[in-house]
């Protein structure tokens, strides 16, 4: 095994961008790992943490490109360097290309542009968010390590101008059937969406899609904006913004659980609300001030989306795979009891973890949701284990597992490893800047695991859950046709598929 680095001066390229370079970068045969960053300081530790120790790197400025490769041979991990502004110009070519180089290029070119989308260096971004916030323009901030102060500092300014800031970490959005960052194509309609969750907002989406409406808006929050220090500012803004929304009819809230001091706050505005209001708050089972009697409350996103569509008197219809899957795990060992899920949803790792604790199924996780299961290494699953693979610790220097599966396929092989796994739960998330083909991309891991099984006598039972609907660009219906043929057990919400692994523990 070798590693080879260069860094390419005075290259910038956003993180979307550079993403999907490194995943084609590291599908090169003999390639092991992998990294394609902007040289901040962030990235530079990064890669430290990850082992690569060449002194070049503190040479590296933040609008420098760091391309790392380790591969089975140095000259293996040469050529691939060698190729690298081959995959570079892939890349750029499927790319709208794009001569603005400042905020002020932009708007010379856009007058009337109303909103700006920010993904640059966090060391950079708060500064880029600031002038955008002056010159009165609504800010999507997808750069992350934006300080808690820089945000706080931001936001603030936001309400003195009146415009929204998505963000920073801020994922999804959907304005004026637009999708910004991932998201999935859905049909317009009256129901519009607030989350700091970026696939908790695009499940809730598609399954209103399902459902037969539609969405007037989405607006993401970034993943901070409801914790005590920030207050839900953006949250609270954009609860006013649809409330004074003509197209908007219903108004859904979808979240982790709220700071203690923001929860009361954020209910006082959803009781005030003119419109009926949705809130799911994903890990809270006490009373919530206001529900009930001003706006309803779900717990989980499929029951939010159910009551969404039913308060404007459309017929509600079972998601399909609800209830079409019955029996348990048959033909596999006693010894097999224990299930894995491996989520590039960290809202879906959250939310099952909710699930199965209401059915006193204790679960551990690197992201938990009681701290007494807290996983002692992510990469170390015991008995039953859910893991979000969207966490940092995976996606440091590294493409989200929404864009490069790569790192999820190693590790279905790994779980099916053990003798005690019954059930391997996974979600799979179509949509705009996801991969285009996320299915294909685990595949081959889910055939190599049920082989590893068969060949002890064992059988493993794969549970998937597809965020998608059938205007998404990946083939909702080929790439859930391909996992069903494959023996995967397919439903269209998070909920529903770790609903069915319940009843499968339990048989």
């Amino acid at each position: 095994m070798a590693t080879s680095l260069i860094i390419k001066k005075k290259q910038y390229y956003d993180s979307v961008f550079l993403m999907g370079v490194n995943k084609r970068l590291s599908e090169s045969e003999g390639v092991i790992q992998s990294a394609v960053v902007m040289g901040s300081e962030a990235n530079k530790q990064t890669l430290i943490e990850m082992g690569i120790q060449d002194p070049r790197l503190q040479t590296a400025q933040p609008n420098d490109l760091i391309v790392v490769v380790t591969a089975d041979s140095q000259h293996t991990a040469d050529l691939v360097l060698e190729q690298f502004d081959q995959f570079l110009e892939v890349s750029t070519e499927s790319k709208n290309r794009s001569s603005f180089h400042t905020l002020q290029d932009g708007l010379e070119s856009r007058p009337n542009a109303n909103l700006v989308v920010i993904s640059v260096p966090g060391e950079y971004a708060a500064r880029e968010a600031r002038l955008a916030v002056e010159r009165g323009l609504n800010v999507f901030l997808f750069s992350n390590n934006v300080s808690l102060d820089d945000e706080i500092e931001i936001k603030q300014l936001a309400k003195e101008h009146g415009v929204l800031v998505m963000g920073p970490d801020c994922g999804t959005s959907i304005l004026n059937g637009v999708g910004i960052g991932f998201a999935n194509r859905v049909r317009s309609g009256p129901i519009g969406v607030i989350g700091p969750s970026g696939t908790g907002i695009q499940e809730f989406t598609c399954l209103v899609h399902h459902l037969g409406s539609g969405i007037s808006h989405a607006i993401g929050t970034g993943s901070r904006d409801l914790s005590d220090a920030v207050g839900g500012m953006t949250t609270l803004a954009a609860l006013k913004a649809l409330e004074n929304d003509p197209k908007t009819e219903v108004i859904a809230v979808i979240s982790k659980p709220p700071g203690h001091k923001t929860l009361p706050m954020l209910s006082a505005a959803l009781t005030n609300c003119a419109k009926p209001v949705v809130a799911c708050f994903l890990g809270i089972h006490d009373d919530v001030f206001g529900a009930g009697v001003s706006f309803r409350l779900a717990s989980t996103i499929d029951e939010a989306a159910f009551m969404a569509v039913g308060k404007q008197g459309v017929e509600v219809k079972n998601f399909e795979g609800q209830d079409k899957y019955a029996g348990g795990l048959s033909g596999q060992h006693p010894t097999q009891q224990y299930l894995r899920g491996l989520f590039a949803g960290g809202t879906f790792c959250y939310q099952s973890q909710q699930i199965l604790q209401s059915y006193n199924i204790p679960v551990y996780s690197n992201s938990p949701l009681d701290k007494r299961y807290a996983l002692q290494h992510p990469d170390h699953s015991q008995q039953h284990s859910l893991v979000d693979m969207g966490d940092d610790i995976y996606t440091r220097g590294r493409p989200h597992p929404m864009i490069d599966g790569s790192q999820r396929a190693q590790r279905i092989i790994a779980e099916a490893e053990d003798p005690g796994v019954a059930v391997i739960l996974l979600d799979f998330i179509l949509g705009y800047n996801s991969s285009m083909d996320p299915v294909s991309d685990l595949l081959p891991a889910i055939q190599t695991a049920q082989q590893t099984a068969a060949r002890r006598g064992d059988r493993i039972t794969f549970v998937a859950s597809i965020t998608a609907t059938e205007l998404d660009p990946q083939g909702y219906e080929s790439q859930k046709l391909a996992l069903q043929t494959a023996g995967v057990i397919t439903f269209q919400s998070n909920a529903a598929a770790t609903k069915y692994c319940v009843k499968l523990l339990r048989s």
